[in-house]
């Protein structure tokens, strides 16, 4: 992947991303489109939870800028559900959806499954590049949405779960227990409300990311019991709670640093 056309490539997708609505930051959507293009791994981008397709945007753009076949993007966009956005006296935003793909002008490179993910995995056999996980965020939805399609991670795959950090505990307690705990991952790291790490089942160098992925887990695994209060923290609490969440990577990704940090050698 050329990374000075990758910039200008992400910078005409967030502009397109911008003008969806949604949940998804610039920064965590031009990581989203950089994880997209750059996983070293064969296979179809997967996207479990869309909403009204501000995820789904990025993500299309940049597969059919580079050519990497369809984005599956899987919610049965329905309403209301225990953690999703309120949609009003509306029952669906599937009709929305569509139009900001159309408007966005990636309609075409969108495969929507209009079914819950344990639906679409019945009948899966293909391998994925990334998987993005942001349907359900009860703990239970996250580790089956997690365990249903991490047996088709394809070697150097990336896996991308949103608001692991500072809204739900269920994404958070997933990551922390099923990705960073195992060695099946190699790179891990969070981007602002973004939990990611590499699938490297079979590579020698991924037991030499354990320690890291440890240290990432310890400081996660001390925010669960604040994330199950709802983020409200008060005397002691609040200075466990910042003193934790300061030793998470905040930076910025730079493109290049991370895309040679995920090269398979």
């Amino acid at each position: 992947m050329n990374l000075a056309g990758f910039r200008a490539v992400c910078d005409d997708g967030w502009r397109r991303v911008n003008d969806t609505p949604g949940f998804l930051s610039e920064r965590e959507a031009r990581f989203l489109m950089l994880a997209a293009a750059a996983a070293p791994a064969d296979g179809a981008i997967v996207e479990i939870g869309s909403f009204k397709g501000r995820s789904t945007v990025g993500l299309a753009y940049v597969a059919q800028r580079y050519g990497l076949g369809n984005v599956v993007a899987i919610d049965p966009h329905t309403s209301p559900s225990t953690t999703d956005p309120d949609l009003g006296s509306r029952r669906s935003s599937y009709d929305e959806f569509q139009e900001n793909l159309r408007r966005a002008g990636v309609a075409e490179a969108v495969d929507c499954r209009r079914a819950f993910s344990q639906e679409v995995a019945r009948d899966w056999s293909r391998p994925i590049r990334l998987l993005w996980i942001d349907g359900d965020h009860l703990y239970e939805a996250v580790k089956r949405d997690l365990a249903l399609f991490r047996p088709y991670l394809a070697p150097g795959a990336i896996v991308a779960m949103h608001d692991v950090v500072g809204t739900w505990p269920g994404p958070l307690r997933t990551f922390v227990e099923d990705v960073l705990g195992s060695d099946d991952f190699g790179p891990a790291g969070c981007f602002k409300s973004i939990g990611w790490a590499q699938y490297r089942p079979t590579n020698r160098r991924a037991r030499g990311f354990r320690w890291r992925r440890w240290r990432l887990a310890v400081a996660l695994r001390h925010l669960i019991p604040v994330a199950e209060a709802g983020w409200v923290t008060t005397g002691l609490d609040r200075w466990r709670h910042r003193f934790w969440w300061r030793l998470l990577p905040h930076g910025a990704v730079d493109p290049a640093r991370w895309t040679a940090q995920v090269a398979i050698k």
